[in-house]
């Protein structure tokens, strides 16, 4: 139905345009909004037949006595979707503006539309943050929180996944970059919404692993196109229960993943988030020791090293230094920590050492 408001913006911006009254009515045939303020939330007999018989109605001064308190004019049907929302009127000698009738009640419903659909989205957006909300809680689910789930759209059926994105709402692209998001999954059982801060969350059911992957290598390219915006994908869960530990691993994807990349998938960091979060003296003392000796430039190329997977080739093009240098490097990171990175109980233990040391 077509608000007060919007009424008032629709009588405002159309009498600007024609230096005529406007009323915009209710289907009931209350007038919300008018040129004539005085004929506010009176009843309009005229709405009241466009209504019941959703067609143009003209009041000339041959047949206004059947609709008391009415001024000649046209009044037309607002539909939005095939149904109707509402009732516009043009006070005025009907002949006269005939011509401008219909263009009115198009420009009418087109405001009404986008009004609307606004409504609809903001609506659905705080739904989903709600029914977020309420997973995160793990308080358990109750039986509305499906009912709404599922008005949204969302699938119950597993597997579930949850997604965690650094998103500023202050973002000059803000607005963009959800809708291009929205966009993107409109075709999928999703739930995207902002959570706390520049959280953003994401979650989705029923799709098969294959094509979640698929999903994100599509998704990737996209999220290039805007500056600091990275993705976290968590662990897969079964049930909707588990929802809140999905989450938790997404953001930990994101705290401990590799900030070139812009998505992080928990399982690169699991191992490495879990060193993290045992930081003790005795872990401090054993990086330092590991480690002592070693300048900024070497455990950048020892970091760079691992993350290639100790491929001499891909590390030194990724370090943009020829071969025989980060073979230098490597040698000497040995001759000084006594461990060889590439040989594979030496790399563990350097490794774990970089994971502890403190930044």
């Amino acid at each position: 139905m077509i608000t007060k408001q919007l009424a008032e913006q629709i009588v405002d911006q159309t009498m600007l345009r024609l230096q005529r009254n406007i009323n915009v009515m209710e289907t009931n045939g209350m007038i919300l909004a008018s040129g004539d303020l005085l004929r506010i939330e009176s009843i309009h007999e005229g709405a009241l037949i466009v209504a019941q018989t959703k067609k143009p109605l003209w009041i000339t001064e041959q047949n206004k006595h059947l609709y008391p308190k009415t001024k000649p004019g046209i009044n037309l049907p607002i539909f939005y979707q095939n149904d109707l929302v509402g009732v516009i009127g043009i006070t005025g000698d009907p002949e006269q503006i005939e011509e401008i009738a219909t263009l009115v009640q198009l420009t009418t419903e087109m405001m009404v539309h986008q009004a609307l659909i606004v409504s609809e989205r903001e609506w659905k957006r705080k739904m989903q943050e709600m029914i977020f909300l309420e997973l995160m809680n793990n308080h358990g689910i109750q039986k509305v929180m499906f009912e709404r789930m599922t008005k949204l759209g969302f699938s119950l059926k597993p597997p579930f996944y949850a997604w965690a994105i650094e998103l500023n709402p202050e973002s000059s692209a803000y607005q963009t970059i959800v809708q291009d998001l929205e966009y993107f999954f409109q075709n999928d059982s999703i739930i995207l919404g902002h959570y706390q801060l520049h959280e953003h969350f994401i979650l989705i059911s029923e799709m098969e692993e294959k094509e979640m992957k698929k999903k994100l290598t599509m998704l990737s390219p996209k999220l290039k196109k805007y500056k600091a915006l990275r993705l976290g994908v968590g662990q897969v869960v079964e049930t909707l229960d588990s929802i809140h530990y999905a989450y938790e691993t997404a953001k930990v994807a994101l705290q401990y993943g590799n900030p070139k990349n812009v998505i992080a998938y928990f399982e690169d960091v699991e191992l490495y988030s879990l060193f993290k979060k045992r930081e003790s003296s005795e872990a401090q003392h054993f990086t330092n020791r590991m480690l002592k000796g070693l300048n900024d430039k070497l455990l950048y190329t020892l970091q760079e090293y691992f993350n290639c997977n100790q491929q001499l080739a891909i590390c030194a093009e990724t370090l943009e230094i020829h071969r025989h240098t980060l073979t230098y490097r490597l040698n000497k990171i040995c001759e000084i920590t006594g461990y060889n990175p590439s040989v594979l109980q030496d790399a563990i233990t350097l490794q774990i050492a970089l994971w502890l040391k403190k930044d």
